[in-house]
């Protein structure tokens, strides 16, 4: 796989510009159930999402929908280009016949082959056969076979770093307000509305709208409140470390730790040097936690990473990605990512290296 840098931005005087994508809409009401209708309550939350957002400087919110109107999957995702937004935010519920269903779901473009994340885009893919001559305008596109967008040509991978780090941030946000978040991670998946729009952007599945007490959840204004809030703080958290505002967690100066007595040389190594083997079958694969990327080469030492040892850093263009730990185990890896999380990298998330090229997280578990 092509390696490839996450975007950091240095002028922190730019103008962050949010695109917020309400779900569905006119005569396109999504799921349905219990009285409850998705269209409303997606664009419910993107209105207290957006008024969130307008209230925190340098930061403009577009809008692909204000009121209850069909926007083209196509022309959310245009929407968004033209304005040059920094990131895109589709905002959904889920839905599923077996009513016991629960729990919040963020994705991010991907080719995936995992048959549940197939399903779900091909629910949201469906839309597109409420347009106007969609086969034209979809290039053949079949709604009914995700896979068929695997042989379009994607940008995916220039922005895919930076996607996973928001929607991390999401759902972090929804786990301290005790959602569940199903599937353990951030999910990839073949999104038409997603693969339009060229930029860092997730879809989010806010929870069942089909649970009976979970669409009384996302009907209510409390819960709508919540969940808004949730959403609105992982954007500027984003903002404030790719953006600016505030400097990428990695290296606020008012949370490095004191001196660190061991020698750093001995608890920290460049990632460029050759993977640890272990007897372990899959033992060429290597999974790390990646906290952050900057512009600022630092020294590998515990100091600078809030006492975190095994320290490892890619230098990628301009920028430095920073990685903590590296095991074959993906277990012992999802407790790296636990203890970097613990340590305040919320952001952080697993990467995977074969052969020192990083894969697909999904293809490294496999």
């Amino acid at each position: 796989m092509m390696m490839v840098c996450s975007l950091v931005f240095s002028q922190s005087d730019q103008v962050f510009k949010v695109t917020l994508d309400a779900g569905h809409g006119g005569h396109d009401f999504g799921a349905a159930y219990n009285g409850h209708v998705e269209k409303n309550i997606a664009l419910a939350v993107v209105l207290k999402v957006g008024k969130i957002l307008e209230a925190h400087p340098k930061v403009s919110v577009i809008y692909t929908r204000k009121t209850d109107v069909f926007i083209d999957l196509i022309e959310r995702a245009n929407i968004a280009n033209r304005a040059n937004a920094n990131i895109f935010v589709s905002i959904h519920c889920n839905a599923n016949r077996n009513t016991a269903a629960d729990g919040t779901e963020t994705y991010v473009m991907g080719m995936t082959k995992i048959a549940s994340n197939l399903e779900a885009s091909k629910k949201e893919n469906a839309v597109v056969t409420l347009e106007k001559d969609y086969q034209r305008k979809y290039e053949g596109f079949d709604p009914n076979s995700p896979e068929t967008m695997i042989g379009f040509t994607l940008m995916q991978e220039e922005y895919l770093d930076n996607s996973i780090s928001l929607a991390s941030k999401i759902q972090n946000g929804f786990a301290a307000l005790g959602k569940k978040v199903r599937g353990g991670g951030v999910k990839q998946a073949p999104f038409m509305v997603l693969h339009k729009a060229y930029m860092p952007r997730v879809l989010i599945e806010m929870g069942f709208i089909s649970n009976y007490v979970e669409g009384n959840i996302l009907a209510s204004e409390e819960g709508q409140d919540d969940i808004a809030k949730a959403i609105a703080d992982a954007i500027i958290s984003y903002k404030n470390e790719y953006f600016g505002g505030e400097e990428s967690e990695v290296i606020k100066p008012s949370q490095r730790m004191a001196e660190n007595s061991e020698d750093s040389a001995a608890s920290t190594k460049s990632v460029i040097d050759e993977p640890k083997k272990s007897n372990q079958p899959n033992s060429d694969v290597v999974f790390k936690v990646q906290l952050a990327v900057s512009r600022r080469k630092l020294e590998l030492a515990p100091k600078n990473f809030k006492g975190l040892k095994d320290i490892s850093m890619i230098p990628v263009g301009k920028n430095y990605k920073y990685f903590y730990g590296q095991t074959s185990d993906y277990e012992i890896s999802r407790n790296l990512l636990n203890e970097a999380k613990a340590k305040g990298f919320d952001s952080a998330f697993l990467v995977a290296f074969k052969n020192g090229n990083e894969i697909d997280i999904q293809e490294a578990i496999k």
